[in-house]
């Protein structure tokens, strides 16, 4: 069966592209050839590369169809105009499987925790969550109305090795780590108890995989994607402290004094609109339908994700 995969060398392609070459599948990658794999695998060796631009290519959808594929992953999709595009190319080929990246951001604010990723009354607080959730809701009707074989995939806050990790302050800026370090006191926003939840790139392939590999029973449904557990920042920055060998020191700042305190307004919003949402996203449909296992935990996740930061000389320590 011919697999097509679209952001192939991203972080999820990295892990995911390997898992399918060795299962036997016959694989096409579809990416601008910019970027190399975080992770070298002789796996990449082996499938047919197509290099397009899918925002400079009018017809990708088109092309993507004439590729002929059984399955299509696609992880580089952030706009319903291009959902239905797909969806209208693809109809009437041989396709058997449509599997579409959207994000955990396509949820709001926590209402109840562990939240249902088949939820249908979530309301992102973001263009990216919504345009998420817009295709998220398209495909389901596809789905419900003609049978359109189309699966939601639904990343936490993706980490490991070569990626940008979010950090205890909800945001990527490395200080904080570089802080901890030092075993200097750091301030997180209100009390810490805002919630976080990562997954290592590995685990967002592997929940690819199985969907392939479980296919009816993955079909018209929606999985999170995320390790077992989410973490409070306050816990995520105990974590640091024990892996930097420090002492915890850790304080806590209203809103308005803990943004003048990281100081730069791009990372406070970026904060924001990630301890808004403060979720625990649930699991269990994956576990049971597809037997989905996250090989890593969360504090794994994380501190993979410092230490090729370490090594790769992001940060002093």
């Amino acid at each position: 069966m011919k697999v097509v995969v679209t952001g192939a060398c991203g972080h999820i392609g990295t892990y995911l592209i390997p898992m399918l070459v060795k299962y036997g599948f016959d694989v096409v990658t579809v990416t601008r050839g910019l970027s190399k794999p975080y992770v070298d695998d002789a796996a990449f060796e082996k499938v047919q590369k197509v290099y397009m631009d899918r925002d400079k290519e009018v017809d990708f959808a088109v092309k993507i169809a004439e590729l002929e594929p059984d399955i299509v992953v696609d992880l580089t999709n952030f706009h319903l105009s291009d959902t239905e595009k797909m969806v209208a190319a693809l109809k009437g080929t041989k396709l058997s499987h449509y599997l579409f990246c959207s994000s955990i951001w396509a949820h709001g604010r926590a209402e109840s925790l562990s939240a249902n990723p088949n939820s249908i009354t979530k309301k992102p607080l973001d263009d990216y969550g919504i345009n998420k959730f817009k295709s998220e809701m398209y495909l389901k009707a596809r789905y419900r109305e003609n049978g359109f074989p189309a699966t939601i995939i639904m990343p936490g806050q993706i980490s490991g090795p070569g990626w940008i990790i979010i950090n205890p302050w909800g945001n990527t800026n490395v200080k904080v780590f570089e802080k901890i370090a030092r075993g200097e006191k750091i301030f997180l926003p209100n009390l810490g108890m805002e919630t976080l939840h990562h997954v290592h790139g590995y685990d967002v392939a592997q929940m690819f995989f199985k969907a392939i590999t479980h296919r009816e029973a993955a079909l018209g449904e929606s999985f999170h994607a995320v390790a077992e557990e989410s973490l409070t920042l306050y816990g995520y920055a105990r974590i640091m402290y024990e892996f930097f060998n420090k002492e915890p020191q850790i304080g806590f700042l209203d809103w308005d004094k803990w943004c003048e305190y990281e100081g730069n307004k791009e990372e406070t919003e970026h904060t924001y609109y990630h301890i808004a949402r403060s979720g625990s996203y649930s699991i269990e449909n994956a576990k049971k339908l597809i037997d989905y296992r996250p090989k890593f935990t969360t504090r794994e996740t994380v501190e993979i994700a410092v230490q090729s930061y370490i090594d790769r000389g992001v940060i002093s320590v």
